[in-house]
């Protein structure tokens, strides 16, 4: 039940961020580390959508889940 209310704290928080600029964290997997910077665009029910600044075409989508078991960091920018 607890990770439920966990959940919906961090799509919350993702939602109040929408339009902000963040830097990625992404793990790719065989101790391969993404980072990228770019915008949060949408936030959907289940995921949200990161436009990056590197390519202006090119969208990533992740769920609360991956941010919840750290395969996704999140570093809002001021």
């Amino acid at each position: 039940m607890e990770g439920i209310n966990v959940l919906a704290s961090i799509r919350k928080n993702i939602e109040n961020h929408v339009g902000d600029k963040v830097t990625l964290k992404a793990n790719g997997g065989r101790r391969k580390v993404f980072v990228n910077k770019g915008i949060i665009e949408k936030a959907y029910p289940s995921i949200f959508v990161i436009r990056l600044e590197s390519d202006t075409q090119r969208k990533v989508t992740y769920s609360y889940s991956d941010v919840l078991t750290k395969t996704v960091q999140l570093v809002f920018s001021v």
